[in-house]
């Protein structure tokens, strides 16, 4: 818990100045912004707005996924839609029924909108704005909550047709009848079998358009306090430079791989690793700015084999997966034997992707005391990785010509 938490102020830490959090707190809006190279998907920060709105506390948010704000009544489409907007990394704005940490539904504007990398055009955040919808509060904050009970407060009755472009409320036996949403697993992963036609509750114009400035307001905090770090973010992605991107969507799917493993872009100079696995950092001490980017020879030192770096450049110049024995050393200067192996990853078209190196350290208890094979549960991660790679090398994961 203590190193996901540790993960989660890094995110802001690493990018942006040590005032960017008091500078988002002034803001008046209801936001939250969240991490998508994270594994889960967490929440990073929740404005004190979005605190209020809501009921909980900041210690209940950071860390969580958003779907802890969703219930029995929230629209699985709804909810599907954000997801492919997560997945293809673009904005998206639609109305959403939630619910506050006592049950109570209401009806809001969500407007979730990407933050990418000025250098290489990499998400890195999303930033999430919740506008509550006022003119229809009434019949919900009054009806039924999370678990379908009444509340017993006045104007209880469920109401048949509300005025406004909100059509229609929602039923007393839908609310009965469904199951809280995403109870286990991420937004990205919940089963979008039997899709509820729910009726929603539309924003006006004016709410729209508050939800974008809100927006706006906050990628500019942002804007000014990356440029204090000189790792600037912005609003659309900038030119790529022929980096070759991850998407949000297959990074979600890699951080589900709890083995300790890089992705290499062998198309890219100097092969440089494009994804780590939380694992494989907390193996080696480094931070994970300190190692997207660079090619993985920083992991050696004074007493590594050349002759074993030599075979392992051979077999990817062969295109063909090796496992070797070699001494890597960890961020702190100590030593450990690495029980390193490499394979190549191919797309849907056959063409190699990627390189995926898995690391085992020998002598760690942690798989063979649950009687793991060590070159078994590689295997597993590399068989994880290509699939991961294949199924969505089609959509918004890597392609290579």
């Amino acid at each position: 818990m203590e190193s996901h938490l540790a993960l989660i102020d890094q995110s802001f830490n690493v990018r942006y100045s040590s005032w960017v959090r008091e500078a988002l707190d002034d803001l008046p809006d209801n936001f939250t912004i969240t991490d998508p190279c994270i594994s889960g998907h967490p929440i990073v920060f929740a404005s004190r707005g979005f605190l209020k709105m809501s009921g909980y506390s900041k210690d209940e948010v950071i860390g969580k996924n958003a779907r802890m704000l969703q219930g029995p009544g929230t629209n699985r489409k709804s909810v599907m839609e954000i997801r492919e907007a997560i997945r293809e990394e673009r904005t998206i704005q639609l109305s959403l029924l939630n619910y506050r940490k006592d049950g109570t539904p209401f009806w809001m504007l969500f407007d979730l909108s990407p933050v990418f990398s000025e250098e290489d055009g990499r998400v890195i955040h999303f930033i999430a704005v919740q506008l509550p919808i006022s003119r229809k509060s009434t019949a919900f904050t009054s009806g039924f909550g999370r678990n379908g009970f009444d509340f017993g407060v006045e104007g209880s009755r469920f109401p048949e047709i509300v005025s406004g472009s909100c059509r229609k409320e929602l039923c007393m036996d839908s609310v009965m009848q469904s199951v809280p949403l995403l109870a286990h697993g991420s937004l990205e992963d919940f089963d979008t079998r039997e899709l509820e036609a729910e009726e929603s509750c539309e924003a006006n114009d004016r709410e729209k358009q508050k939800a974008a400035a809100s927006i706006n307001n906050i990628l500019s905090v942002l804007t000014h306090y990356s440029e204090l770090t000189g790792k600037l973010v912005c609003g659309k992605r900038s030119k790529l430079f022929g980096t070759n991107l991850l998407g949000s969507s297959l990074i979600i799917s890699l951080g589900r791989i709890k083995q300790s493993f890089v992705l290499t872009d062998p198309h890219l100079p100097d092969m440089p690793i494009v994804y780590a696995s939380d694992a494989f950092l907390k193996l080696t001490g480094y931070a994970r700015h300190e190692v997207l980017g660079k090619n993985c020879r920083f992991l050696n030192g004074p007493d590594t084999d050349a002759e074993v770096v030599c075979q392992t450049r051979e077999s990817i110049q062969a295109e063909q997966p090796c496992t070797v024995r070699i001494l890597n050393y960890r961020k702190d200067g100590s030593s450990f034997w690495n029980r390193l192996h490499i394979s190549p990853v191919r797309n849907a078209s056959g063409k190699i992707a990627f390189y995926v190196g898995v690391q085992k350290e020998e002598g760690c208890k942690n798989e063979c005391g649950r009687g793991l094979n060590p070159e078994i549960g590689q295997l597993g991660a590399v068989g994880a990785v290509k699939v991961a790679v294949r199924s969505l090398s089609m959509g918004v994961g890597p392609s290579k010509s």
